[in-house]
C-alpha cells in the first residue's frame, strides 16, 4: 500500500492544453503532460521511450486509441486505453473500450464498457510466427 515507486502516480506538470471548444482531427504524439478539455478524433500517444501523462477533464472527448504511461480520465473515451503504469478513472469517466493497466484507481460513478485488463511486469511480449505445413 505504501510503495516506494516514484512513478506510480501521474506527474503534476502540464506541457500542453487542448482547450474547451477545440476539436482536433488527427493523431497526437506528445511527451510530458497533456490536458484535454476539448475533443480529439484520433489516437493520442506518448512519444516512444518518454513518459507521458494524459489528463481528460469532464468535458473532454477522445475518439481513438490512447497509449500513454499515465492517464487520468474524467471525460469520455471511445476506444482502447493502454497505460504502461497508471490509470485513474474519476467519477464522470465514461470509457467505451478495453482498459489495459498496471495500476488502476476507479472512483464511484466511473463507467467502463469494455474489459479491464491487468498488465503484469512478467508478461511476455514474444511474437510467435505461425508457419503452415504444406499438405502432401
Amino acid at each position: 500500500m505504501f510503495g516506494t515507486k516514484s512513478n506510480s502516480k501521474p506527474q503534476n506538470r502540464i506541457d500542453c492544453l487542448i482547450g474547451a471548444g477545440t476539436i482536433i482531427e488527427g493523431s497526437i504524439t506528445f511527451a510530458g503532460g497533456l490536458r484535454v478539455d476539448g475533443r480529439v478524433r484520433g489516437d493520442v500517444i506518448a512519444a516512444e521511450g518518454k513518459p507521458g501523462t494524459l489528463v481528460l477533464s469532464e468535458h473532454a472527448q477522445i475518439e481513438g486509441e490512447i497509449r500513454v504511461s499515465h492517464v487520468v480520465i474524467n471525460g469520455t473515451v471511445v476506444g482502447p486505453v493502454h497505460a504502461a503504469e497508471y490509470v485513474e478513472l474519476q467519477s464522470k469517466a465514461n470509457v467505451t473500450g478495453d482498459v489495459y493497466y498496471k495500476t488502476l484507481e476507479i472512483q464511484l460513478g466511473a463507467v467502463v464498457q469494455g474489459r479491464l485488463v491487468f498488465q503484469s511486469d512478467s508478461k511476455s511480449e514474444k511474437v510467435v510466427q505461425f508457419k503452415p505445413v504444406a499438405a502432401e
